[in-house]
């Protein structure tokens, strides 16, 4: 079982603490490998917002954990606790996957976690997340930025996203669309999809990709073009594109070839289907095809994605 510290104390914003032990708390109905062990950690009792909180553990705890999650910071103008600093810095060190949500970014970076490594927080944040520490490189256009180790996200929304992406990692994205559909949340958002800060996303039902996304997600078997998108849109293919790239951050290709990868993915992890039943099954049309895309998005071809996820995930031996 992989422990998970929630490292908390006075000024956390609750709404990151809440949502990260949504995702890593209760397991969702169904899914059967091991799940995380959640331990609270603060140095006393804390008021988080409203909220008063009470920890499990100390701070010093964070140190024997597998990941350790760091919430948004309320006030980014005022120094997080010295001791809180030293106990994410002395986890990291001891070899936990540190992950800040939203402002949580402005304790890691003052642990120096993120000196030299590319980091993201909530929009309104990121140049003062520059100002004050320079050798982040601080990309204010993200979601969340996944540097193995260190993790930043945005502010939010992409707070979830980044644990979803971290439950992806850890089991794959048949159980991550698992927890997604548990919080009825959107499955995957690449890391890299921009914030939205000038166009949010619209939540309208008569928005014209409100339909036109789960129609699509439907049909990944099938050659699909920007041409047929537009044309069950009702648009011009430009004007697609300007909306696609409103609303996912990406052009409709792109998030096409998206969904095709995680699909595949879920089937590599759930099933004995070949390569080239499974490159048929997401449109790729040929295991050739699949196989460069496949190796080129997630880093490894088909056959060693299936191979690391069932060596991963295989039963202990009794």
């Amino acid at each position: 079982m992989t422990t998970v510290a929630l490292a908390v104390t006075d000024g956390m914003l609750h709404f990151e603490l809440s949502l990260a032990y949504e995702v890593f708390g209760p397991p969702p109905a169904g899914v059967t490998v091991p799940w995380y062990d959640v331990e609270v950690c603060g140095s006393e009792a804390v008021r988080v917002g409203r909220f008063r909180l009470e920890p499990d553990q100390g701070l010093d705890r964070l140190r024997h954990a597998d990941t350790v999650i760091v919430p948004g910071w309320a006030d980014v103008d005022v120094d997080p606790p010295a001791e809180l600093v030293d106990a994410v810095r002395a986890a990291h060190e001891a070899g936990a996957r540190v992950a800040s949500l939203c402002t949580g970014a402005f304790v890691l970076a003052a642990a120096g976690l993120l000196d030299g490594r590319r980091a993201t927080t909530h929009w309104a944040h990121t140049e003062a997340l520059a100002g004050l520490h320079p050798l982040v490189e601080v990309d204010p256009d993200v979601l969340y930025v996944d540097n193995g180790s260190v993790l930043t996200s945005a502010g939010k929304a992409a707070a979830m996203d980044l644990c979803l992406h971290l439950v992806r990692l850890d089991h794959g994205s048949a159980v991550a669309n698992a927890v997604a559909r548990r919080l009825v949340v959107p499955p995957h958002r690449a890391g890299g999809q921009a914030q939205f800060v000038a166009a949010p996303v619209p939540t309208r039902d008569d928005h014209p990709l409100a339909a036109l996304l789960p129609w699509a997600i439907e049909r990944l078997d099938q050659p699909l073009t920007v041409e047929d998108l537009a044309r069950r849109a009702g648009m011009s293919s430009r004007h697609l594109g300007r909306h696609f790239r409103t609303v996912t951050g990406t052009t409709p290709l792109r998030w096409l070839l998206t969904q095709r990868i995680r699909r595949a993915q879920e089937l590599l992890e759930t099933t004995d289907d070949t390569v080239d039943t499974i490159a048929t099954a997401t449109g790729m049309g040929t295991a050739t095809t699949l196989r460069r895309h496949f190796n080129r998005t997630v880093g490894v071809p088909p056959d060693s994605y299936r191979r690391t996820f069932r060596t991963r995930h295989a039963a202990p031996e009794r």
